[in-house]
């Protein structure tokens, strides 16, 4: 049986970290013995235990909060591999792949990194990556972004992510969350889930939300169908802030001033443990971000059969053929608010979008059909 060791840098349960998980008992049926090197502690390391699946302790941060360089961090990588042995070493982010790339070269252990971010690299950073002994991109758009920065084309492939099927699936709304947060029956629940942040740009969404709703207000001037002014919908975040810089803390409180011009309607709900629930409850998911690699909470609504609007970035249009989704330019809250309109205002073709989505994710992002391309991965390096 292959030792695989995963590499993950963060503690938290984000979408890198979901996407591994949706592979691992396949992987594991194909004959792979699974262990994670992370930090010990957070909502990474609990998942593992329930998985059973062993986790040794490797966090980039040492006492007193300071951060170790990268020759220190690469020094104690070192020392766990030529304890471990592992046959293979996959680093689950760009990050760590750069960590990864020298010291399993050195070492002669096969290595892969999952590309799963579009950011500029340093020439150093790419020269880091390519040390790996393959390159795993979650899009077309990733891959050829870093491809066209100088990372290697023949080491370099493409693996998009997969999401559980039976998990996520249509279900018929129970009505649960206008319950517990007080909504009116019938009232739409339009949905943004992910990291607040910038690059999520929940201001965008919520711009468009206070032009829909000015739409409603007599005299409102807003180029929007005259349907959604009875609708009143309600807003729904869902996920929480993760970095403490200065930044982040303003772009939050910002959120939070900008929903006080809805009074009632936008309810902040932190992190939650039931989104393959929650997407069924939704009237849309919205996702305005201004980049996205392959975003996980996308392939989810489409396995969900919710329907979708959101930002033609990144990998998007690969989870979306036409007709499957409304696309709109990043940065744009009065293209936003007018296809949030027309979603609303359209039931019929709001369902067919859905329709259409489900049977992209079940052709195209089955957690099965990732599971046997990550497999034949590490195949191709451990045999």
């Amino acid at each position: 049986m292959a030792r695989l060791l995963i590499l993950c840098e963060y503690p938290t349960l984000s979408g890198g970290e979901r996407s591994m998980f949706a592979t691992l008992d396949g992987v594991a049926r194909a004959g792979f013995d699974v262990s994670v090197m992370a930090p010990p502690e957070g909502p990474l390391a609990e998942a593992c235990s329930e998985r059973h699946i062993p986790i040794v302790a490797f966090s980039p941060v040492v006492a007193q909060g300071a951060r170790p360089s990268l020759a220190q961090r690469r020094e104690l990588l070192a020392g766990h591999l030529a304890q471990l042995q592992p046959d293979l070493l996959h680093a689950n982010s760009l990050a760590m792949g750069r960590l990864a790339g020298p010291v399993a070269a050195e070492l002669r252990t096969p290595s892969v990194a999952h590309l799963r971010d579009i950011i500029r690299l340093r020439a150093q950073a790419i020269g880091d990556l390519n040390r790996n002994s393959r390159l795993l991109a979650v899009s077309e758009a990733v891959r050829r972004f870093h491809v066209a920065a100088g990372l290697s084309g023949d080491k370099t492939f493409v693996l998009h992510n997969g999401v559980d099927l039976g998990q996520f699936c249509p279900r018929p709304p129970t009505g649960y969350l206008h319950r517990e947060l007080g909504i009116p029956a019938g009232a739409p629940l339009i949905g943004s889930i992910g990291q607040i942040g910038l690059r999520k740009a929940q201001e965008v969404l919520f711009d468009a939300a206070i032009r829909l709703d000015a739409s409603t207000e007599p005299g409102g001037t807003a180029d929007l169908p005259s349907s959604v002014a009875s609708s009143e919908p309600h807003w729904l975040v869902v996920g929480e802030r993760w970095s403490d810089k200065p930044e982040s803390r303003r772009f939050e409180q910002r959120l939070h001033e900008m929903a006080r011009q809805i009074p009632g309607r936008v309810h902040f709900l932190g992190a939650r443990g039931d989104v393959p629930r929650l997407l069924n409850e939704l009237t849309l998911l919205v996702h305005a971000a201004r980049q996205e690699p392959l975003g996980r909470v996308l392939l989810e609504a489409a396995a969900s059969g919710t329907p979708v609007v959101a930002t033609d970035v990144g990998g998007t249009v690969e989870i979306f053929a036409p007709g499957s989704a409304r696309l709109v330019p990043p940065d744009d809250p009065a293209a936003l608010a007018g296809a949030i309109a027309e979603a609303l205002a359209g039931r019929e073709s709001r369902l067919a979008m859905a329709a259409a989505a489900r049977r992209r994710a079940e052709e195209r992002f089955d957690a099965a059909q990732a599971t046997a391309g990550l497999v034949e991965h590490y195949r191709a390096l451990t045999e």
